[in-house]
């Protein structure tokens, strides 16, 4: 079975929290709307607590200016500890006609899913986002999707220790059984862990290419 009862998307519930991730919110939106059609976007986001807590002992904070935090992929409404990963499951209305199909409507739904990620991204304080490499992997129910590649920085407001702090992210969009699937996050990838260490937090592990093997991961497990 794809998918859960309730319409969201099934991910590693029991893995994330055993891996210390949180789920800060659970919420049914619609995300953008098409020409005489609306979609419903049903996702469940999660953060990395232990990170989060760190940030918070150390006092870290993102110079955010005016940016306001946009919740359509699912944010808690505080920055969280950018660390985060989200998966939602598209719905659409009226639903799509057989002749349709997902095939046609594929490039719209990614198109607006990148551009909502960026979004997400400068909603939580990130500056300078921009879109890298993809790369092509399988999910875990044997479906193929696309990653891409988001880099961007976080300005740091600190008397002390790095003034930014890089981060990468990753985005994927693909069709289960005929139904959209939308999944990704980011994490930080240079700077915060000589912050907390100058202020004498003890750091989380923050290994670039460890944080993205198990976003990736998790992507991947998203039904």
């Amino acid at each position: 079975m794809t998918g859960s009862a309730d319409g969201y998307p099934s991910v590693p519930h029991d893995r994330l929290l055993a891996d210390g991730w949180e789920l800060r919110s659970k919420r049914e939106r619609t995300v953008f709307r098409m020409p005489g059609m609306e979609v419903t976007g049903r996702t469940l986001l999660y953060d990395d607590a232990d990170l989060r807590a760190a940030i918070e002992a150390a006092g870290v904070a993102a110079i955010v200016g005016d940016a306001e935090v946009d919740d359509r992929v699912g944010d808690d409404g505080d920055g969280g500890s950018w660390r985060f990963f989200f998966a939602t499951a598209l719905s659409f209305r009226p639903p799509l006609a057989p002749m349709v199909g997902t095939v046609s409507i594929r490039p719209t739904v990614a198109r607006q899913a990148r551009r909502t990620f960026v979004d997400e991204l400068e909603g939580r304080g990130f500056e300078g986002v921009e879109s890298g490499r993809r790369e092509r992997v399988r999910t875990e129910s044997g479906d193929r999707t696309r990653l891409r590649q988001f880099t961007a920085h976080l300005p740091i407001a600190a008397e002390r220790g790095p003034e930014r702090i890089d981060a990468e992210g990753w985005l994927a969009v693909w069709v289960t059984d005929g139904s959209f699937r939308i999944a990704g996050g980011a994490y930080p990838t240079h700077g915060l862990e000589a912050r907390l260490d100058a202020v004498g937090v003890r750091t989380p592990r923050i290994d670039r290419v460890y944080l993205r093997d198990e976003l990736i991961e998790l992507i991947r497990a998203v039904r």
